[in-house]
C-alpha cells in the first residue's frame, strides 16, 4: 500500500502544507509500522510549520496519533499486530496515513480509551500531568490561574486542578469560551483584556494574587501572567500562541515578590518508556473515572489540515482538534 504524509518544505503559513507519497512502509529494527486512525492537531505543529520550532526540512507535520499495529520491526518484543496504540514523539511527522514509530515510544490503549480519544487526549493530557504534578506541584488549597481555559489543555488543567482541590481562576478570550470553562469546573471565569487581567485575579484573592500561573499564550499574556502572581508564585509558561514571550531580567522576578519561572516541555517529563507509562496510566484513570471530560470540538480530513491550522492560529476551536485519514 501506498502511503502519503502532509509536510513542509519550506516555513510558511497554512498554504505551505502539501501532499508528499511516501510509497510502501516497512518497519526497521526496534521499529513499529501504526496504521493512523486518529491524529492529533496542537500549536505545536503550527510552530513547526512556521519555523518557530525549527526542524530540519523538508519536514512532516504533527506529533501524536492513535492507532493499531500493522507490522513490527526486528527485536521488537511486547507489542502484538491489530493491537491498538498512540504516541507522542519529538520528531513531527503524525499527519500521515500511517508511520513507523520506535516502539519504546508507543503506549498501549485499554480498552476505555477510544482512538479519537487517545489522539485528542494524549498529548494535552500529558502536558497537564506533567504541569500539576511534577512541574508546579500543586497542593490541595493553592490558586491557580489558567490562561486559554477553554482550549485543549485549558480544559484539562481546568477540571484536573479543580479535582484536587485548586481553586481555579480561568482566563479566556470571549464571553462564550468563559462559559465553558466555567462548565469546566473554574471557580472564576474571566473575558477581561490583559491590562486588567491582574487587578481582577487580586480582587478575587484578597490582594494576595495566584499561587501559580499556567500560560500558554506567551506573548500578550506574559506581563499579565507576571503581575497576577503572589509572592513567591511561580509562572509556568509552556506556549506561544501569540508569540514568544519577550526577553526580561530576573530583576522583574525580584521586584514581584520573588517569583518562579519555568519552561517546561513534556518530553524532558516522558524520557524513559517508564516515565511515559506511569504519566498514561495516570491520564487514562482520570479519563476513565471522569476526572477528566474531553472536548473533540472540530474534526478535519487529513488532507485538509491547512483548514485546521487557519481554525487553530484564528482561535476558533474549543476543545482538541482531530485529523481523521
Amino acid at each position: 500500500m501506498s502511503e502519503w504524509r502532509l509536510s513542509v518544505a519550506a516555513y510558511g503559513g497554512p498554504e505551505a502544507i502539501a501532499r508528499e507519497d511516501l510509497g510502501a512502509l516497512q518497519p526497521g529494527p526496534g521499529e513499529v509500522l501504526v496504521r493512523h486512525r486518529a491524529i492529533g492537531v496542537n500549536f505545536i505543529d503550527t510552530y513547526h510549520r512556521t519555523g518557530l520550532y525549527p526542524v530540519p526540512l523538508p519536514a512532516g507535520l504533527g506529533v501524536e496519533a492513535a492507532g493499531v499495529v500493522e507490522a513490527l520491526g526486528e527485536g521488537v518484543q511486547g507489542l502484538r499486530i491489530g493491537e491498538r496504540v498512540a504516541y507522542v514523539t519529538r520528531v513531527p511527522g503524525s499527519y500521515a496515513t500511517a508511520r513507523t514509530v520506535p516502539a519504546g515510544e508507543l503506549i498501549s490503549l485499554p480498552d476505555s480509551v477510544t482512538d479519537d480519544l487517545a489522539a485528542a487526549a494524549l498529548l494535552k493530557g500529558l502536558t497537564a500531568e506533567a504541569l500539576i504534578f511534577r512541574c508546579a506541584r500543586v497542593d490541595k488549597g493553592a490558586t491557580a490561574l489558567v490562561h486559554a481555559a477553554a482550549g485543549g489543555v485549558g480544559q484539562i488543567l481546568v477540571q484536573w486542578l479543580h479535582a484536587v482541590g485548586v481553586t481555579v481562576i480561568a482566563h479566556c478570550g470571549s464571553v462564550e469560551k468563559a462559559a465553558i470553562a466555567r462548565s469546566m469546573g473554574a471557580d472564576h471565569a474571566l473575558h477581561c483584556g490583559f491590562d486588567t487581567l491582574a487587578e481582577e485575579v487580586r480582587a478575587l484573592t484578597n490582594g494576595r494574587g495566584a499561587d501559580v500561573s499556567f500560560d500558554g499564550v506567551g506573548a500578550e499574556s506574559w506581563t499579565a501572567s507576571l503581575d497576577a502572581l503572589a509572592r513567591r508564585g511561580m509562572m509556568v509558561t509552556f506556549g506561544n500562541a501569540s508569540g514568544p514571550v519577550p526577553p526580561f531580567s530576573p530583576l522583574e522576578l525580584s521586584r514581584r515578590g520573588s517569583l518562579f519561572v519555568s519552561r517546561p516541555t513534556l518530553f524532558d517529563y516522558i524520557v524513559t518508556p517508564e516515565e511515559r507509562q506511569v504519566a498514561a496510566d495516570r491520564l487514562f484513570t482520570a479519563l476513565s473515572d471522569g476526572t477528566v471530560k474531553i472536548t473533540i470540538g472540530k474534526r478535519f480530513a487529513l488532507i485538509d489540515a491547512a483548514d485546521a491550522h487557519r481554525a487553530l492560529e484564528a482561535r476558533q476551536t474549543t476543545g482538541s482538534t482531530l485529523l481523521i485519514p
